[in-house]
């Protein structure tokens, strides 16, 4: 009798459950069979009744590891939310761009894998900032609309238990890349696919060459020893020193796959603003023709090519690493951009300061291997191109021009050598030693960059939208 009434327990539980959080539980259910009722981090106040944390529910799983790979055990933390639990509308609209195999909600649930230690009582309980830290990253999913991918970066600036950076006693594990979960594969849910994506913890050196190389390729390094994660990429806030000091080897043969292949990084979210340069002068304001307040285009900014930028005091940025085609790609998750093509006689373009590093890279790693490389607005996105990129609206005869929210510039093989000299500068010196503005300027090219912070009444409006 004990037993079949356990048996209706558990069925009117799976009853009870949304749909789509059953499932996913249902997939942690063939990791932690024994683990059915996991110590979980639950909103009191969901989300859809005007609560401020999207994560319905953060499980915190206890996992042995596996000696024979030298895995060791460890907290699994995996959140509830960022995919479409109840399909009724409440959180997530469903997928309608057009797939045959839609998305669930965002698509894809964080985890985080947290290392024990060594001298854990058995009935130690699992820290939970990590917790907080999920939440976090969901917090600007939902309120940026940006979703994370596989070799992401994401610079977070402060150590990720919440200890103080400034204390001599802080960890390194002060920034974020995402790889994929290694136990928990895509799973199919009756609202759409989910992908689970782990949260790694790494140093700043890494996180610095992930952005100018690419995130999986660090990921990669990492996975090659215990001391740096192991192949599950399980983070140990007591790590000090990076896999580059670790294997100083992997550096130098890093810096020469940068000098001969360029960087997979196609482009990083930042703040900017533009204008029109009148031909033959620099300071001609946009026509007001570019301005046209009767078009409209959906203000959906995610893209798995393109990053995220810094929202004022929430430490909260990523870089997505990118394709190394020379073919353009639409930045914008909306494809139906207007088709009429606007040439400008000439640009400026004004760059936040904590994004000047990029354009190194850009013209450096990307374009002088005929790339191209796209700096993100919340509206607009700007993208530059090298002559040997396909599909651009832009050549040599109409360098600059603008389609949509989307502005193009071409740089032409002979003026990156001069590009390289000049901003060879932004990539030794940090923002904040930086003495803005800095004026760059090309007069035969009619094409002039500025470092400074854009005026704050010209953010995030909505840019040029033309038919």
């Amino acid at each position: 009798m004990a037993t079949n009434k356990t048996e209706k327990d558990d069925g009117l539980k799976r009853r009870i459950l949304p749909r789509g959080l059953q499932k996913l539980i249902e997939q942690c259910l063939k990791i932690y069979p024994d683990q059915t009722n996991p110590l979980q981090v639950t909103t009191v106040l969901k989300y859809w009744l005007g609560g401020q944390d999207p994560l319905d529910y953060i499980s915190m799983y206890h996992n042995p590891g596996d000696p024979e790979q030298n895995i060791p055990p460890h907290w699994h933390y995996v959140s509830f939310g960022l995919s479409d639990l109840h399909g009724d509308g409440r959180v997530h609209l469903a997928d309608t761009s057009g797939g045959l195999e839609p998305r669930s909600g965002m698509g894809f649930e964080l985890t985080f894998r947290l290392v024990k230690s060594p001298d854990a009582p058995p009935d130690e309980r699992p820290p939970t900032w990590p917790a907080n830290l999920l939440q976090s990253l969901a917090k600007y999913v939902f309120q940026s609309g940006n979703r994370l991918c596989s070799g992401d970066n994401i610079p977070w600036r402060r150590p990720l238990d919440g200890s103080k950076a400034n204390n001599a006693t802080a960890a390194d594990i002060q920034h974020m890349l995402i790889a994929e979960d290694p136990q928990l594969p895509r799973t199919e849910t009756p609202f759409g696919w989910v992908d689970f994506l782990q949260i790694v913890g790494v140093t700043g050196e890494e996180l610095e060459q992930a952005s100018r190389w690419n995130g999986k390729g660090v990921l990669n390094l990492l996975r090659k020893d215990p001391a740096t994660g192991g192949p599950w990429l399980i983070t140990d806030m007591a790590r000090s020193g990076s896999v580059f000091e670790q294997f100083p080897e992997t550096l130098r043969q890093l810096e020469l796959d940068l000098e001969k292949e360029g960087s997979d990084l196609a482009g990083v979210n930042a703040d900017f603003t533009f204008k029109e340069l009148a031909k033959g002068t620099l300071a001609v304001e946009v026509k007001s023709e570019l301005l046209d307040p009767e078009e409209d285009l959906t203000r959906s900014i995610s893209s798995c090519n393109i990053a995220v930028k810094q929202e004022p005091n929430d430490g909260i940025e990523h870089s997505s690493i990118g394709s190394t085609s020379s073919d353009m790609v639409n930045p914008f998750d909306n494809p139906n951009i207007p088709s009429r093509v606007f040439p400008l006689t000439g640009i400026e373009l004004t760059l936040a300061p904590y994004a000047a590093k990029f354009l190194i890279l850009a013209v450096k790693d990307r374009i002088r291997h005929g790339r191209h490389f796209t700096f993100k607005a919340q509206n607009m996105a700007v993208t530059f191109v090298a002559e040997s990129v396909t599909g651009s609206i832009v050549n040599r005869q109409t360098p600059y021009a603008v389609l949509g929210c989307w502005v193009q510039i071409l740089i032409p093989n002979r003026l990156v050598p001069r590009m390289v000299d000049s901003f060879a500068e932004l990539g030794t010196k940090s923002s904040d030693n930086l003495k803005i503005p800095l004026t760059y300027e090309w007069p035969e090219y009619n094409i002039r960059f500025i470092i400074d912070n854009p005026p704050p009444e010209l953010l995030n409006q909505q840019g040029p939208i033309l038919a």
